[in-house]
């Protein structure tokens, strides 16, 4: 709701300064983004810049982490001798809702050198699959969380 009356006023702005032109649509929409901030406490729901906000926060960590997994990844087939130990390892969870667990084990899927093969959501537990269990599990586990804390925030 407070998206499209936003898309409105950025609309109304364009439309008043008789320009269509992206310049003079993100001021109308910074504009109206700030009348409802100001104007918040009137609406039924929290204001929707805190979820964009964290929306981008969880792209740009996700960003982080593919490069990383990529960078460990590469350096992994590029040796002469490969050394891996694949293998499938049990992860718990704390998120609870299907949503939000379904986000979880895409974004880590999405990474490379991990793979969610099942998922229990009754019990919270995802299985992976991972390139090198030795040099991955830890840090699954460590994205795992920060995703975790993300998705919170996004479904907050």
């Amino acid at each position: 709701m407070q998206i499209l009356l936003n898309l409105l006023i950025a609309m109304v702005w364009m439309l008043l300064h008789d320009e269509w032109n992206t310049l003079t649509f993100m001021i109308g929409y910074v504009i109206g983004m700030n009348m409802i901030f100001i104007l918040r406490r009137f609406f039924p729901t929290p204001f929707y810049g805190r979820r964009v906000w964290a929306i981008i926060k969880l792209l740009y960590l996700f960003g982080i982490e593919i490069v990383k997994s990529s960078v460990i990844v590469i350096a992994q087939i590029t040796r002469p001798k490969i050394n891996i130990q694949p293998g499938i390892f049990k992860m718990t969870t704390s998120l609870k809702s299907e949503w939000e667990i379904t986000m979880l084990s895409n974004l880590l899927t999405l990474t490379p050198g991990s793979v969610i093969m099942e998922v229990a959501p009754d019990e919270g537990i995802l299985y992976v699959h991972a390139m090198d269990v030795a040099e991955f599990q830890e840090e699954i586990e460590k994205t795992k969380r920060l995703f975790e804390k993300a998705i919170r925030e996004v479904m907050g």
